[in-house]
């Protein structure tokens, strides 16, 4: 491990932000170091990570925001990372969601990181989960995951996040939209937030009669709970994240979370390494099998044996 990388884990442990942005960075940038440092980080944290997500215009950074003022009022260290659609020119994140929440710009408590999507499908970046490991080692006590906003393919963060969180608001037909597959499976709550709004008692009453024809997901039976984050009224949605941590607490329920999101993390370090390395292949060697199938001559599926047949035989 270089000496480099030992420093900054060191630093990013005392809560420096400059190390922590350059961990995070070499997590979104692939760094060849990367091994080395994901070996330093093992072990350390055991934050909180909080998944909010939601379709476009229910309030996922004001939600963010208002959450990030209460846990602090109890004294808590807080992360964000604000997943944003990327530019299609440059890769980097669009939006940019610390726009939203520049009154906690100077707390010293509080890290806040926009991450781009990079075309990832899911809601998250791919480096989401590893940049999680670098904030639970500094040492933060809940780390907020806000998704980039998509709508109903917003799944990933399930897999990522100890409670889930889906934001719905009145009038915008979530209800409907959500039960026809996806988005509102995933939730272990679900907040109907602006409901100072008409219509949130009908939206509140519709989630619920869908949430019937549903059971519990690993015993934990999923709750439906209102906000106003634009007047920093999250003390239901608050309360309710606090049961679900007090309860992930009880028997192996965190153990089996924490096996889940270790499973998709190591699984997706897997398929990016092998994608890497057979894309290296197809760009070499493999040139003329790619010929073949754009002239008609080999099919894809053929193509696709042949490559795998030789990273088999390569990696014996």
């Amino acid at each position: 491990m270089t000496d480099t990388v030992t420093d900054l884990v060191e630093r990013a442990r005392t809560g420096e932000a400059r190390a922590i942005a350059r961990l995070i960075s070499m997590v979104e940038d692939g760094s060849p170091q990367l091994p080395d440092m994901l070996s330093a980080l093992h072990g350390g944290g055991t934050a909180y990570v909080v998944g909010i997500t939601g379709a476009p215009g229910v309030g996922k950074s004001t939600v963010t925001n208002a959450l990030i003022t209460a846990y602090r009022e109890r004294g808590d260290r807080v992360a964000v990372l604000a997943v944003d659609p990327s530019s299609p020119f440059t890769g980097g994140a669009l939006l940019g969601d610390r726009i939203r929440m520049q009154g906690q710009a100077g707390d010293s408590g509080v890290y806040i990181r926009s991450m781009a999507s990079r075309g990832q499908l899911g809601g998250l970046a791919a480096a989401t989960p590893q940049a999680v490991r670098v904030l639970e080692a500094a040492g933060f006590d809940v780390v907020l995951v806000e998704t980039v906003g998509v709508g109903q393919s917003e799944v990933d963060i399930a897999a990522t996040a100890d409670a889930t969180v889906v934001l719905l608001a009145p009038g915008m037909g979530d209800g409907i939209q959500a039960a026809k597959a996806g988005i509102l499976e995933i939730g272990d709550i679900l907040c109907v937030n602006k409901a100072d709004r008409d219509g949130a008692a009908s939206t509140v009453r519709e989630v619920r009669q869908m949430l019937q024809l549903g059971g519990n997901r690993d015993g934990w039976k999923p709750v439906v709970v209102t906000s106003v984050a634009a007047q920093d009224a999250v003390a239901d949605l608050l309360a309710t994240l606090d049961d679900r941590r007090a309860w992930l607490g009880e028997g192996d329920h965190l153990v089996r979370r924490r096996r889940q999101r270790a499973r998709g993390e190591v699984l997706a370090l897997a398929l990016g390494g092998l994608r890497g390395r057979l894309e290296e292949r197809l760009s070499g060697a493999h040139l003329t099998d790619i010929d073949a199938v754009a002239e008609g001559s080999l099919s894809p599926y053929e193509a696709a044996e042949r490559l795998i047949a030789e990273d088999d035989r390569m990696g014996s």
